[in-house]
């Protein structure tokens, strides 16, 4: 009897350190944990319908150094609302609440809200700072009320706007992600009206290996993404500059990390301060690099060139003759300055951006596998962890028709978005592997469990030889051709192509004057840490691609060398190519 008794207090016991144990922990996430939103909650006396103080995750830029810096967070100061059941004084409640309020409030339609006497609640000002905001309910007059409030902000203002998002009510009656990662996340960071209490357990043992609570249990939680904010700022200088130079309708660039898929930053202008929407043009708030599809021209020749090395059709010193122009299926195609190279290796398609040479490389290859290349490369999409993202339009290549191939080698009659793009020449710098692009690193929840995310899927597409055969190729075009040689780093191999497209009419054919410009490149060439694409869109009284982006990528590429120490290639055996 006295052993049973005993088992039974022991078993009591250790029930109750239990209780305890959890009952600390429960304190340490309401004092330590959700300190601040429950003072938050607590200074708020009331709201319209008992609505609470708006709540959501955090986003953050990474610096290279590891240090987070805020992109997406929350702002906190005063609302007004006015009862025109017992405001008083409406003119004189006007003037006080224009005084202290941040934004214009129109004079008639607060007075046609004092007006309605039925109503004993209606909002009038809002973002009020706390100092305003104080100084307001300091005045105590009668018939208006200062409440607590929270908004989205914008650190940065237009700093990755377009990647970062918004948030607004959309259809719906909640605020909510509509746009970049605010929407591709907007599950995550989300927080419902009862947040404070909820999914306790499910943060406390989201990481015990998923025995217990699935990790999408676990729903509260703040982004950390890929984004270097030194680098998204240089990036959205360059682009701005070119775009307004050459009056484009649109400018905008990437710069990944190759081996990893990471987005170090993604830029387009012309684009907005998400704090400050009212007057923003709609069409500015989605993300044309995810979302729009281009023909891109001559940065598809050195993947054609790749497919045929891989597919063993051509060498590097294999030769064909350079005839100028040529006619396929009674349509006419040329080299871009209508010259003739006679007979001339595979290297010069590249370095003097023959279109002949690709349309030649794209014959040897026969139609079933170049189109079973490109599939490979653009036959799906990229799975950025952004929303609406496009599909690459090349349905030309289902046709029997020799010359839809020919000029898909050139990057004319193909078109897809610059994220498919970079993915797709990223395997050029990756060993002939495509990586799968991303924003996000990881999701820290509120418990401070950091979750890093998978994104180590990867697709095979050319051997290392073809590959290693073409980076030689791209590196003798910043060598030799671009700005005459004159670009050469003597200490950094950089692998390069530009690219000039004519853009379509919208009739079927082309503008003689009218293009798309893009540029590629990746370096240290035999072993990349970064990879480049910039694009314009229809520039002004120019015409060729090295022009308008090739200082922009060359300046972009000495700061990624400066910023990051990238160590210098040239002059150490290691790091000739095999």
């Amino acid at each position: 009897m006295r052993a049973q008794f005993r088992s039974r207090i022991r078993i009591i016991l250790a029930l109750v350190v239990c209780v305890t144990f959890l009952i600390l922990i429960r304190l340490y996430f309401v004092q330590i944990v959700h300190g601040e939103a429950y003072a938050q909650k607590a200074d708020r006396q009331f709201a319209s319908g008992g609505s609470g103080l708006f709540d959501r995750g955090s986003i953050y830029f990474m610096r290279k150094n590891g240090t987070p810096i805020s992109a997406a967070t929350l702002s906190t100061g005063f609302l007004v609302a006015i009862n025109p059941q017992t405001l008083e004084n409406p003119e004189a409640a006007y003037a006080a609440i224009t005084a202290a309020a941040s934004s214009t409030l129109s004079y008639n339609a607060f007075l046609a809200a004092a007006a309605k006497k039925t109503q004993v609640y209606i909002e009038v000002a809002h973002y009020l700072s706390e100092e305003n905001g104080k100084k307001l309910a300091a005045k105590s007059i009668r018939g208006v009320q200062v409440l607590r409030e929270r908004w989205r902000y914008y650190p940065g203002g237009t700093l990755a706007a377009h990647s970062i998002g918004t948030v607004s009510y959309g259809s719906g009656t909640t605020l909510s992600g509509q746009t970049g990662l605010e929407a591709a996340y907007d599950d995550l960071l989300s927080r419902s009206g009862d947040v404070l209490y909820k999914n306790f357990f499910a943060e406390l043992f989201s990481n015990v290996g998923n025995l217990l609570v699935s990790a999408k249990d676990a729903r509260e939680g703040d982004i950390v993404t890929t984004i270097e904010p030194e680098v998204q700022t240089r990036l959205e200088n360059d682009i701005a500059k070119v775009n307004q130079r050459y009056s484009s309708q649109r400018s905008g660039g990437i710069i990944m990390d190759p081996r990893t898929g990471a987005i170090i930053a993604l830029a387009t202008y012309p684009t907005y301060d998400a704090n400050n929407r009212q007057n923003v043009n709609p069409s500015l708030l989605g993300n044309p690099l995810v979302e729009h599809v281009h023909e891109f021209g001559s940065i598809m020749k050195p993947l054609t060139l790749t497919a045929g090395l891989d597919a063993g059709v051509i060498t590097p010193q294999t030769t064909y003759n350079d005839t100028g122009c040529i006619t396929v299926n009674t349509a006419r195609i040329c080299n871009w300055d209508l010259k003739a190279r006679g007979v001339i290796p595979m290297e010069q398609i590249i370095v003097q951006s023959l279109n002949l040479g690709a349309a030649w490389v794209a014959t040897e290859l026969g139609q079933e596998r170049f189109r079973n290349y490109f599939t490979t490369l653009f036959g799906q999409k990229t799975g950025i962890d952004l929303p609406n993202e496009g599909r690459a339009l090349f349905n030309n290549l289902s046709k029997p028709q020799q010359i839809n191939y020919n000029t898909a080698a050139y990057g004319q009659g193909v078109a897809m978005t610059p994220m498919q793009m970079i993915r797709a020449l990223g395997a050029l710098a990756n060993g002939g592997v495509m990586v799968h692009p991303h924003l996000t690193s990881s999701i820290r929840l509120k418990s401070g469990i950091e979750r890093k995310l998978d994104w180590s899927k990867t697709i095979p597409v050319f051997g290392a030889k073809a590959v290693r055969d073409t980076t030689e190729m791209m590196t003798a075009v910043v060598d030799e051709k671009l700005e005459g040689g004159k670009a050469k780093i003597p200490t950094m191999s950089v692998a390069a192509k530009t690219g000039t497209a004519q853009l379509t009419n919208g009739q079927g054919g082309y503008y003689s004057d009218r293009f798309f410009h893009s540029f590629v490149g990746f370096f240290p060439a035999y072993n990349p840490q970064f990879i480049i694409l910039l694009y314009t869109n229809d520039p002004r009284n120019v015409t060729y691609a090295a022009d308008t982006l090739g200082s922009a990528f060359l300046d972009l590429t000495h700061f990624l060398i400066d910023y990051y120490a990238v160590p210098p290639d040239r002059g150490f055996a290691t790091t000739t190519p095999a």
